[in-house]
């Protein structure tokens, strides 16, 4: 018989002995979501048990973790503190077990992706086409928001927020792609006017919002004059208005001639230096699955890697 072999007693490791440890699960998701409603769901319990869950925590650690504090609540700094830790022990742990890997031919997940409808026009098609193709039995969910608000990078599931550099990012960035600035008019506009004609010609429909863009940033460095007409909330209905209603709008390139495929659009280059407009990949940074996160990041690539070769006026489209 084989004799055990003789290692040095560890105290802390002794300790565990009288420790639960599937609490530090529900503990890292109660101090990540900071809710223990949402952090009941993320764990697959009910609320009643994860507030059972908390109070042995609290007697565990000897702190109270969370205070109530107006309509909800908030850490203590202890609980700060435990976040970073508890987080690297799980993901060894996770790596100790041997998880099974990432296979997307087998695998069922809701896949979320947040972005602009903007960014949703020109690369959803493609994203939803290759999330079928690639993962058969995964849901792709898009969130859509106007401007992004901190909690969009980590809140409701999202897997990656796709947010221009326009917006600012609590979290690190990585460039996905870059979209050009272009002129769009009304297709029965001057054929004669150029570019800069048409952007002090006629009134402009321009998106309503604090973030000033960088062709209008321009335009006032060069001393160009112009008039604003209309001001909308949605950047993607521009394209629309102007096709329909007339005047003038800066917009993007890939939104342009996506929209052009529906509705009659004058397309032209922007006269001025100007530099693209770049759309970056910003990861939930509570998302560990680092073989799921290379998966879709190439998914991500593939789908927007696609630029129309289109002609960039109306001139040179009809010949």
């Amino acid at each position: 018989m084989n004799q055990p072999l003789d290692h040095p007693s560890d105290p802390d490791l002794g300790r565990l002995a009288s420790v639960n440890l599937n609490l530090l699960v529900p503990l890292l998701a109660l101090l990540e979501e900071g809710s223990v409603t949402r952090a009941a769901a993320r764990v697959g319990m009910t609320q009643p048990a994860m507030s059972h869950a908390l109070g042995r925590m609290r007697r565990l650690i000897g702190d109270d973790l969370v205070m109530r504090q107006g309509s909800g609540l908030v850490l203590t700094p202890r609980a700060l503190e435990l976040i970073a830790p508890l987080r690297d022990v799980l993901r060894q742990t996770a790596r100790v077990v041997d998880f099974p890997g990432f296979d997307p031919a087998r695998d069922s997940r809701t896949i979320t992706v947040a972005m602009t409808t903007s960014t949703a026009f020109v690369v959803g098609p493609n994203l939803a086409r290759l999330i079928a193709e690639r993962a058969p039995n995964a849901t792709l969910r898009m969130r859509n928001f106007v401007e992004p608000h901190p909690s969009d990078f980590t809140d409701d599931g999202v897997d990656v927020v796709l947010v221009s550099e326009a917006f600012s990012s609590p979290y690190p960035r990585h460039r996905l792609y870059e979209n050009r600035w272009v002129v769009i008019a009304h297709p029965d506009s001057d054929p004669e006017a150029s570019a800069l004609d048409l952007l002090t010609s006629l009134p402009h429909v321009t998106y309503d919002s604090r973030h000033r863009v960088a062709p209008y940033a321009a335009m006032d460095a060069h001393g160009v004059h112009y008039r604003i007409g209309q001001l909308i909330s949605d950047h993607l209905l521009i394209p629309h208005l102007v096709a329909t209603a007339g005047g003038v709008a800066v917009h993007t390139f890939r939104v342009a001639v996506a929209m052009r495929e529906r509705v009659n659009l004058r397309i032209e280059e922007f006269p001025l230096p100007v530099s693209p407009l770049g759309v970056d990949m910003v990861w939930n940074p509570r998302l560990a699955d680092q073989e799921f996160i290379g998966w879709l990041r190439a998914i991500l690539v593939d789908a927007s890697a696609f630029e129309p070769a289109a002609p960039t006026s109306r001139a040179a489209r009809d010949g």
